[in-house]
């Protein structure tokens, strides 16, 4: 059971069977509401796997920004960075940095499994991520500024991916399981219009798209 109309329910469907699995970002300590929201914007545009974040202090979206992208990106926190980067062994660690070594971020084949790492607004990109980086990318600057905002540059970098990806029509594959789509279309089209209209909170999303109320006592409503 939905409480969507068809027109929405089908729409939910065409993000799900053309979001890109393997196609994930992190945002490693970007402290920016501006920018946590207008990069969380981007990925859903571009309909990325799932945005991975940590940073020292809670950063609350910017819904100005956003436009609601954040309801339909799968997003996780993270806990512990090394557990990560072994969790990503599958995937080519894709890092923005100011490198000596750095290379035009066109030159990445982003049709591989993709992890494109950014880093904060003062220092960058931690040595963490750093140390765990496949390939070192820049976006080569005609001015006197070295750098783009983070939020820009993951635009830039993103829509690379998806030009490539379409090029090999990889948004025509169905990548996630029949589970996690079935059971995020629950969630989208029932579970959080029912929390919304309760304002009931949940603890977390799973990677099937589950969703574990922090209210167990409703947890059948």
């Amino acid at each position: 059971m939905y409480l969507v109309n068809e027109e929405r329910l089908n729409k939910m469907k065409k993000i799900l069977y053309s979001r890109q699995k393997d196609l994930l970002v992190f945002m490693d300590n970007v402290y920016s509401n501006h920018n946590l929201s207008a990069i969380i914007r981007t990925a859903d545009a571009v309909n990325v796997g799932k945005v991975y974040y940590r940073h020292e202090k809670q950063q609350k979206l910017n819904d100005n920004i956003t436009m609601g992208a954040h309801n339909w990106v799968f997003n996780e926190y993270v806990e512990d960075i090394n557990e990560f980067y072994e969790n990503m062994k599958d995937y080519q660690i894709v890092v923005t940095a100011l490198d000596e070594n750095s290379i035009d971020y066109k030159e990445v084949d982003y049709t591989k499994p993709t992890l494109i790492v950014l880093g904060n607004e003062l220092e960058g990109v931690s040595k963490d991520s750093l140390k765990h980086a496949t390939k070192k990318v820049i976006i080569p600057m005609k001015g006197m500024t070295q750098s783009l905002n983070v939020s820009v540059a993951s635009g830039v970098i993103l829509y690379e991916a998806m030009r490539q990806r379409e090029a090999k029509k990889m948004y025509d594959i169905i990548q996630l399981d029949d589970e996690t789509i079935k059971n995020t279309l629950k969630k989208w089209g029932y579970d959080d219009i029912i929390a919304k209209e309760l304002k009931r909170p949940r603890q977390k999303q799973y990677k099937d798209g589950r969703v574990e109320w922090l209210n167990k006592k409703d947890k059948n409503v």
